[in-house]
C-alpha cells in the first residue's frame, strides 16, 4: 500500500550492483517514491548535494569511493537528510563505522524489499514530524531544542545534527528526568525490538554529547545509567 503522506518523496540509491539497484528502484517506485540510481561512489557526493534527495540509500562497497567516505563527506557538507546504509550481513564493524560517519540507520544485505521499505518510511516519517508534538521547544540553560524547526542551538549558535541524532536528542530531552532503556529507545525510534547487541544508540550518544557541550568522559546532560539506559538531566550541573 502506498503511503499517501510520503508519496513523491525523492530517494537516491547509491549502489553499483545494477540488478539490485534496478529491482530496489522499481520496488520503491511502486510504493510511491521518486527514485534515481547512482552507481559510482566518486560521483555520489556531487550528485546528492546537487539534487538534495529526501533520503539516500547508500551501499558500503562502492567502486571509486566507498560508502563510508561518501557518508562522511556528505555530513561534512551539511547534508542532514536521512542516510540509510547497506552493510554486509556479518560485518558489525561496517555498521558501527557507518553510524560514526553519520548514517541514520542500516540494513544488512541481502536486503528484503519490505524491510528496506519499512526503514525508508520510518526515517522519512521522523523527518516529516510524525505525530504532532504538544511541546515544540525545550530549553536547558544555553541549550535550545526547537522541534518545529528541528534545530539545536548551543549558546546561541546553531549546531549541525543528522536526522537520527536529532530524533534521539529530542526523545531523551522530552523525557528529561526519566531513564530511557535501550529497549524504549529502539521501540520509539526504529519500531523494532532491541536485540541486546546493536550498538547504534551508544554510537549516536557519543556523537551527540560533544555537540551539546557535554564532556564525553564526565557527561552532565546525558548520563549513562548502568544496566538501565540513558538519562537526560533536567538541569545540568
Amino acid at each position: 500500500m502506498i503511503d499517501k503522506d510520503l508519496r513523491g518523496q525523492r530517494v537516491l540509491i547509491v549502489e553499483d550492483d545494477q540488478r539490485l539497484a534496478g529491482l530496489t528502484q522499481e520496488y520503491l517506485q511502486r510504493n510511491g517514491f521518486h527514485v534515481h540510481v547512482e552507481g559510482d561512489g566518486a560521483q555520489a557526493v556531487r550528485r546528492v548535494l546537487q539534487e538534495q534527495p529526501d533520503l539516500v540509500v547508500l551501499d558500503v562497497m562502492l567502486p571509486g569511493v566507498d560508502g563510508l567516505t561518501v557518508c562522511r563527506e556528505l555530513r561534512a557538507h551539511h547534508f542532514n537528510q536521512p542516510i540509510l546504509m547497506l552493510t554486509a550481513r556479518s560485518d558489525d564493524m561496517d555498521q558501527v563505522l557507518g553510524l560514526e560517519m553519520g548514517a541514520d540507520d542500516y540494513v544488512a544485505k541481502p536486503v528484503q524489499p519490505r524491510v528496506l521499505l519499512a526503514r525508508v518510511r520510518a526515517l522519512l516519517r521522523r523527518v516529516d514530524g510524525g505525530e504532532e508534538e504538544q511541546v515544540q521547544r525545550l530549553e536547558f540553560g544555553d541549550l535550545v531544542i526547537d522541534n518545529g524547526a528541528r534545530s539545536v542551538s548551543l549558546a546561541g549558535d546553531l549546531v549541525d545534527f543528522t536526522s537520527a541524532e536529532y530524533d534521539l536528542l529530542w526523545l531523551l530531552a522530552s523525557h528529561a528526568g526519566t531513564i530511557l532503556s535501550r529497549e524504549d529507545i529502539f521501540a520509539s525510534l526504529r519500531g523494532i525490538e532491541y536485540d541486546g547487541q546493536d550498538r547504534s544508540i551508544d554510537v549516536r550518544i557519543s556523537r551527540i554529547r560533544p555537540k551539546i557541550g557535554d564532556d564525553p568522559d564526565n557527561p552532565r546532560r546525558i548520563k549513562t545509567v548502568r544496566s538501565k539506559g540513558y538519562l537526560f538531566v533536567r538541569e545540568s550541573t
